[in-house]
Parts: C-alpha cells; structure tokens; sequence
C-alpha cells in the first residue's frame, strides 16, 4: 500500500464503486450530485455519460458509508470527508477515525486513541488501512476501465490481468 501503488489512470464504472464500496447506486448518485464524493477520474457530462471512480474516492465511499452505518450526521460526514481529501494516500494508509457517533477524530496514533477513550463515552474506530485491504479485494474481483477517452477496459481478475490491482500485486512481488 503506498502512493505509487494508486494508479491515477485507472478508473471504475459507479456500478463497480458501488459494489465496491457496498453501498446502492441510489446512494452513489447522490453523494455525487450534492458534492459529497465526487468522481475523481471522469466526472458526468451529460445524460448517458459514465462517471469513473478512482480507488481513493471508492475508499472514501466505503468510510462514508461505515460512517452513516454508525449514526453520524451527513453534516459531520461531509467534514471528514473533506479532511481525508486534503490528506495525502500515505497520510490515509496511517489513519484511524475515531467518532462517538456525533464528532469524528483524525487519530495517527495510540495516545491519541487513549485520551478519546479516556474520555468515559462510547467511541468506534476505523482503521483506513483495513478499508483499503477491503477495497483492494473488491476490486480485484472487479473490471476497471483507463481514464482516457475512447480506450476500452482493461479486465478484471479472471481477464488480461492488467488491471490496477494486477499491477499493484506485481509490484509488490517484485
């Protein structure tokens, strides 16, 4: 899991997001419409147009949709939201979110984990590296597609092995 691992180029279709990240194409279209998370690689350009979701912006999709699962407020949401894309990917693969179902927490580390808990109230954490693992599983099950227009896709796990998470396992066995 590292920066150059996180191919800019590839990008997946909001069906494939959606399965990705578990949540419903209703939900995508949404978050999509109202600014929430948006598109990375190709945004809609008009009706019958694919959007193209990167893998950092399907990660914030699985957040946001543990987030909601929790009980925070799409309002709370949309600030961390906001926070996760001014951090770089290395900062993300580092992060956990603590939230007590009302504010949400950066924690980079275990002390500042423990005066969260210190604190006598309930809180949830989520590692974003373990959301990153999920989505890296998901998607290795899934076809992504190269970002510039007019090219075709570039398979799946059962296909020409080119895909963005082909690539990031061949870079790591290297």
């Amino acid at each position: 899991m590292s920066e150059e691992l996180v191919d800019p180029e590839i990008g997946y279709r909001g069906a494939t997001a959606c399965v990705a990240a578990g949540i419903t194409y209703r939900q995508l279209d949404y978050w999509a419409r109202t600014g929430l998370v948006e598109p990375g690689i190709k945004g809609a350009s008009g009706s019958g147009s694919q959007r193209l979701y990167g893998f950092r912006d399907i990660l914030v999709l699985k957040i946001v949709k543990r987030l909601l699962d929790t009980g925070v407020s799409l309002q709370n949401i949309r600030v961390a939201v906001e926070h996760l894309r001014s951090r770089g990917v290395s900062d993300l693969e580092r992060m956990t979110l603590m939230s007590d179902g009302v504010s949400i927490y950066e924690c980079s580390s275990a002390d500042q984990i423990i005066d969260l808990l210190q604190g006598g109230q309930g809180v949830f954490g989520i590692a974003i590296s373990k959301v990153w693992t999920e989505v890296e599983g998901s998607l290795s099950m899934l076809q992504g597609e190269v970002s510039s227009e007019g090219a075709g896709s570039v398979g799946s796990a059962s296909g020409a092995g080119n895909d963005e998470l082909s690539m990031r396992r061949k870079a790591k066995g290297a």
